[in-house]
Order: structure tokens, then sequence, then C-alpha cells
């Protein structure tokens, strides 16, 4: 049996009369990456501030690798990265990490080490100030797992970042998990989830509405419809065999056939129009 190190059951959070969270239960395998998805004003910075001690919560229970959130023994066992996440501009990037190293109790010879992880040890003499977005998000990245932890903290990691920018930064995120990092990722970009994510979770006005696997999820909620594609026409029939054999039998020039599924924007969008 697979390994949880993240558990929570019936977890709920309120902000005066607001309802952030709401009975929520979900847990995180090791080694995969989590997808905690939903639009802004979720709940799902208020969830990984839960899920990292900086927040207590109004009810429920949380794990985290088998620790309550607030104990000292997991501090040094995760990395959080936020959107708020501040770099000293005025320092150089390898005295940016040295002041980290300090904090963290490790040897400084690691330094160049994660500097190299995130392509960032050509420019560690570098300031910050003279650094590009994309270079700082890197340069955080490497803050964040400068310690090697075990399980992340992603809040949104690419938000607000260019393409390009963003690719980089979900290739760090792969390369991680490659090595055995369990990765805890909010996002509202489900483009990104469906590329990134082994199992994902839907949050909705402060509870999940759903939760899986992007393909099944999408195999779950498809209309299960076929394309056809000829060199006279474009349509869709249902997915039914013997109807399929029926149309083949009368195609002269077929261009393309194949299911349609729907991405997982779309299967977001039909559980929230649900929902109201």
């Amino acid at each position: 049996m697979e390994e949880n190190v993240i558990e929570v059951k019936q977890l709920s959070k309120r902000f005066q009369t607001t309802v952030a969270l709401q009975g929520c239960d979900f847990s995180v395998r090791k080694g995969e990456i989590f997808g905690f998805l939903g639009p802004s004003g979720a709940g799902k910075t208020t969830t990984i501030k839960l899920l990292t001690g900086q927040l207590k919560s109004d009810g429920g229970e949380i794990q985290i690798l088998k620790e309550s959130p607030f104990s000292s023994k997991i501090k040094s066992q995760i990395g959080i990265m936020s959107d708020n996440s501040g770099l000293y501009e005025k320092m150089s990037v390898y005295d940016n990490l040295l002041l980290f190293a300090k904090i963290y109790g490790i040897d400084k010879s690691c330094i160049e080490k994660v500097l190299e992880e995130v392509d960032l040890l050509e420019a560690k003499k570098q300031l910050v100030s003279q650094l590009s977005k994309g270079m700082k998000q890197r340069l955080i990245f490497a803050r964040t797992i400068i310690h090697s932890p075990s399980l992340l903290f992603l809040d949104e990691p690419t938000a607000n970042l260019d393409p390009s920018t963003a690719n980089e930064v979900r290739e760090i995120i792969k390369k991680l998990n490659a090595k055995g990092t369990t990765v805890f990722l909010t996002t509202h970009n489900m483009e990104e989830a469906d590329e990134m994510c082994h199992r994902v979770a839907f949050l909705n006005h402060g509870h999940i509405i759903e939760s899986g696997q992007p393909e099944a999820l999408k195999l779950k909620y498809s209309k299960k419809q076929i394309r056809i594609k000829t060199t006279q026409q474009d349509y869709t029939i249902p997915l039914d065999l013997k109807l399929l054999k029926q149309e083949l039998e009368q195609i002269d020039e077929l261009l393309m056939i194949h299911s349609i599924e729907p991405t997982l924007k779309e299967v977001f969008l039909t559980l929230t129009k649900e929902e109201s």
C-alpha cells in the first residue's frame, strides 16, 4: 500500500462570516504531484497555510508526514513556496541562499549544487535586482529546496509568469518529482494541472467537489461521442460500435476519427454549474 504523506479529514476554516473551507477530506501519496485546483478565492492558499502550520483550523484533522503541522519534527522536511516569497534584492544570488543555509543549519557546499539544479550557477554573483522575473522565480525555488525537503508546498508557482518562464518552472517541478519529492500544488490553471499532476482535487466554495486522476476524470465526464472528419463533412456521432461501423461503411475518404473527451477545465466548469 502506498504511503500517505498528507492526510486531511473534515478540515474546516472560517474567517468571521466567510467560510473558507468546509469538511474537506483528501490525502496525498508519497512521490506524487497532487493538484489542489480551483478559481481564485476558492480556499487554496488557506489550505496550504493550514497544512504548513501557518494557520489553525476551526475543525478537522491534519497529519503531515505522520505529524501535526505544528510539530517541529516536520519543519526540516518540508519546503514552502508562495506568491509572496520575498528575495533580498541588494544581495547576490549566492548570498541570498547562504542566509537560508545558515537558517537551516546546513553546509554552504549545498548552495552551488542547488543553483546548478535550477540552472542559476553562472548567475551566482549577480545581484537579485539584476535578475529577470524567470530567474527570480528559479531562485525562490532554489531557496525552497536548499535543505532537500521530501515534501513541497507550491502555491500557484507559475501565476503571472509568461509562457516561457512558466514552462521553466514546470520543468523544475517535474525534475524534483522524478527524484522522489512529493508535491502539493495549488493552481487555477487546469491545463497546467492536466500536464503535471498524478491526481487532482477540485475545490469550489470551500469544499471538494471531485477528485481523481486527470485522465480518469475526463473519461468519467465524457459525453461519449466520436468525431468523424471526411473530405466532405466534419460531424459527431454517439459512441456506439454498431453505429460507427455503419458510418464507416458509407465513407469514401476518411480524414480523421477520434473520441471526444472534455478538458480538465471543461470538467470543472461542468461540476461547478451542477453545484450552482
